[in-house]
């Protein structure tokens, strides 16, 4: 607006109040820009066609913020011209200074967001082999996040530090090193822990996104990493919330930690008869028959035996933690079948020790479940 637009605006509202009257001429101000920004946005986005998807996406991602510039500058240059007092033109300064700070954070955090996305677009989670995608998508994720929290409250501290009021309060607060500092500090620490948390895992990388975790005795896969906890999907659907500072303080175990392969292990119990050498080359018959293995992995091996059975451990590698899981429910339904059918006297069974009417001894077998001597 020229200065004889706002002399004929204040010909026609000097009527007013000097607050309502600015008050007015706010508003009028913040609907034309509205209507400017609205009207350049779209001639933006249809000037730059679908061959540049970029600048579409980056004029829709920072459409608000534009508006709120666009709206701060013509404040700006309107409150210059308002018909205040020396005290309210200083107040609405005061206002636009902090309006300044939030859009600066503003701006630095949407830059954040931007150049993070365009980073993660050249990596892919949804394959196979995701090791790497999952590094840096963990990485860029949770430093992400932790830059948030440092933007907010940098901003805030500059946006309380624009008004003379709020920061001698603030600084009479904290200067006076009494209870109300220990309280903040003691209600400040876990946030800071989960901070530093968030960072320590963003480097070291002890989870990343997808991975498969055992943590508390649950099974699952890392699902999200937030600020201040971690998303774990269980395999039945349900969500455990861990702390971000659980997984920087305490053991649980990573099955994917260098590779999204994993071997995965069945436990069989058997007679002392079982033809282990016609088991084992039975496993690799279903092992190679099956669609989830990944050609790596295959072996059976007697891994313990006690005084009634031996233990038989099949071990089977597949590409992916969902994949091993059928994978060893296919192997463990696979033997338990080839057994009942092939060699049912190689089941566990039980042992009694009988004498015979002339006092003769008979050792007597009997399928079924293993009991004590009597």
């Amino acid at each position: 607006m020229s200065d004889r637009q706002f002399a004929l605006f204040y010909e026609m509202f000097g009527w007013m109040p000097a607050w309502s009257a600015t008050a007015l001429l706010l508003a009028m101000a913040i609907v034309i820009a509205v209507v400017v920004h609205t009207i350049a946005v779209r001639v933006l986005l249809a000037t730059f066609s679908r061959r540049a998807v970029y600048v579409q996406t980056l004029l829709r991602r920072t459409r608000l913020l534009t508006r709120v510039v666009v709206i701060f500058i013509v404040c700006s240059v309107v409150v210059q011209a308002a018909p205040l007092s020396d005290s309210g033109l200083s107040l609405l300064s005061a206002i636009l200074g902090a309006c300044l700070v939030v859009i600066l954070g503003w701006t630095v955090l949407m830059a954040t967001h931007i150049a993070a996305d365009v980073y993660l677009a050249r990596f892919r989670i949804d394959v196979a082999d995701n090791l790497m995608a999952r590094k840096h998508v963990t990485q860029i994720r949770i430093l992400r996040r932790a830059a948030d929290t440092l933007i907010v409250m940098l901003t805030l501290g500059a946006v309380l530090m624009s008004f003379e009021s709020v920061r001698q309060y603030g600084v009479s607060i904290f200067a006076s090193a009494g209870a109300a500092g220990l309280v903040l500090g003691f209600a400040a620490r876990p946030v800071l822990e989960n901070l530093i948390a968030g960072i320590q895992i963003a480097v070291t990388q002890p989870i990343r996104i997808d991975d498969a975790v055992v943590v508390e005795g649950e099974w699952g896969w890392i699902e999200e990493i937030t600020g201040t906890y971690v998303v774990i999907r269980i395999w039945d659907w349900r969500r455990l919330i861990v702390p971000l500072s659980y997984f920087i303080q305490n053991p649980f175990t990573n099955w994917t930690r260098e590779s999204a392969s994993i071997i995965g292990t069945v436990f069989l119990h058997a007679d002392y008869k079982l033809p282990v050498d016609e088991l084992r080359g039975y496993l690799t018959e279903v092992a190679k028959s099956s669609p989830l293995w990944d050609g790596k992995v295959v072996n059976l091996q007697v891994t313990d035996a006690t005084n009634r059975t031996i233990e038989i451990r099949a071990l089977v590698s597949a590409a992916t933690s969902p994949q091993a899981w059928d994978l060893r429910c296919h192997v463990r339904e696979k033997l338990i079948a080839y057994l009942r059918e092939h060699h049912p006297d190689s089941l566990p069974q039980i042992r009694s020790l009988a004498l015979d009417d002339d006092g003769g001894r008979r050792d007597k077998s009997t399928g079924g479940a293993i009991i004590d001597d009597a």
